[in-house]
């Protein structure tokens, strides 16, 4: 049942502050001031030499005392638990995340049990994570653990474009995955509670349309620049699109299938290389497929995927071989309680998302076979 409590009250929510430009963490200073002059810094060890030093410089210039404290590489209790007693044993008076969507889901949890404002600086355009008021935690072995949720959304969104352009175009592709997702879901949970636990508004309906207009319009051609790491208008839009309009779109507007499916997907151990936007796109189409899509609108979304690299069948996820099992597997875990395929107003159960994930896979080989694509 979507909306149990008979939820009446509408609900918007999103960052204080949200920056984006080419060079922007150069201007880092300026904007981070306000929260405080000795921050935790959450990096790895690869976004360290990417922007991480040149990050400290720009704030050590303008009298910041940094601590960097080196993300381990999973979003788990345990690495929340170390990296918030090194911010405890500094002193840290706010966190910054600098990488991509594990590190700001950990640095976000971090900086809520530590009662300090948090910044946001991803250096990839990889999900929607940013933005949200909520983590998603894993288990150090890979697998999904559980949704977190925070009183307010980060303080600080500051998106350097610059070194955007410069990650693999992978990264901006698993984006849109992740981002083309939005309105799909949202469009059908318009009545259930979404991630601040109000009923979707106007406005975040039109942020979730909008998102989509941006990733078909643009979508291909910013991820060739993004392959040339050229910063150009439509890289600039899609950024955005991926990190602004979805963040928002889906915290404010609602998931159903396609990310609880994606959960299921993460106790498959051969997908764990994959990113979280790559399974959330296959998700999508098991979400079309579950909407009772016309064939027309399946093949507009797989022609899109397909035209930035991202999977459509088992063979392009990796599992050509994939065992029925596995499969019924990630079905009940999409079903389990609480999971956000339940904010669907129509009859679920594990054998119709078993379906689904199975039909899914037939759709994507059957445009394939029908169009003769192949991988460039």
């Amino acid at each position: 049942m979507p909306n149990p409590n008979k939820v009446t009250e509408r609900l918007f929510q999103s960052p204080s502050k949200y920056i984006q430009g080419p060079y922007a963490i150069q201007n880092a200073a300026k904007y981070l001031g306000k929260l405080g002059k000795a921050p935790l810094l959450l990096c790895d060890d690869i976004v360290w030499n990417i922007a991480g030093k040149e990050l400290v410089q720009a704030l050590e210039s303008s009298s910041f005392r940094v601590y960097r404290a080196v993300f381990g590489g999973e979003a788990s209790r345990e690495e929340i638990d170390r990296l918030s007693a090194l911010g405890r044993a500094e002193s840290s008076d706010f966190v910054i995340a600098l990488g991509g969507g594990k590190t700001i889901d950990t640095a976000k949890t971090v900086a809520d049990g530590l009662s300090l404002q948090v910044a946001i600086i991803p250096t990839t355009a990889s999900t929607d994570a940013p933005c949200s008021a909520l983590s998603v935690l894993y288990r150090p072995g890979g697998e999904f653990h559980c949704y977190t949720f925070f009183d307010k959304n980060p303080n600080i969104v500051l998106v350097d474009t610059t070194v955007i352009s410069k990650a693999p175009a992978r990264f901006l592709a698993a984006g849109m995955g992740d981002a083309i997702a939005t309105n799909v879901e949202a469009r059908r949970v318009p009545y259930s509670p979404n991630f601040g636990g109000g009923l979707p508004t106007e406005v975040s309906s039109a942020i979730c349309q909008k998102c989509e207009e941006i990733l078909f319009k643009y979508g291909k051609q910013a991820y060739e620049a993004n392959r040339a790491h050229a910063v150009t208008p439509a890289l600039e839009a899609v950024v955005e699109a991926n990190t602004l309009l979805s963040g928002l779109g889906f915290e404010s507007g609602g998931l159903a299938a396609a990310h609880a499916i994606h959960n299921g997907m993460t106790a498959i151990e051969e997908l764990h290389t994959l990113l979280h936007g790559e399974k959330v796109a296959f998700g999508t189409i098991c979400q079309l497929v579950l909407d009772g899509s016309p064939t027309a609108e399946l093949d507009r979304y797989i022609e899109f995927m397909l035209s930035v690299d991202l999977p459509v069948t088992f063979e392009l996820l990796g599992i050509p071989a994939v065992k029925d099992d596995a499969l019924r597997r990630v079905a009940e875990l999409a079903c389990a309680e609480g999971e956000t395929i339940w904010n669907l107003d129509r009859v679920i159960n594990v054998d119709i998302v078993y379906g689904a994930i199975k039909a899914a896979d037939a759709a994507g080989r059957d445009y394939i076979k029908r169009t003769g694509w192949t991988k460039k």
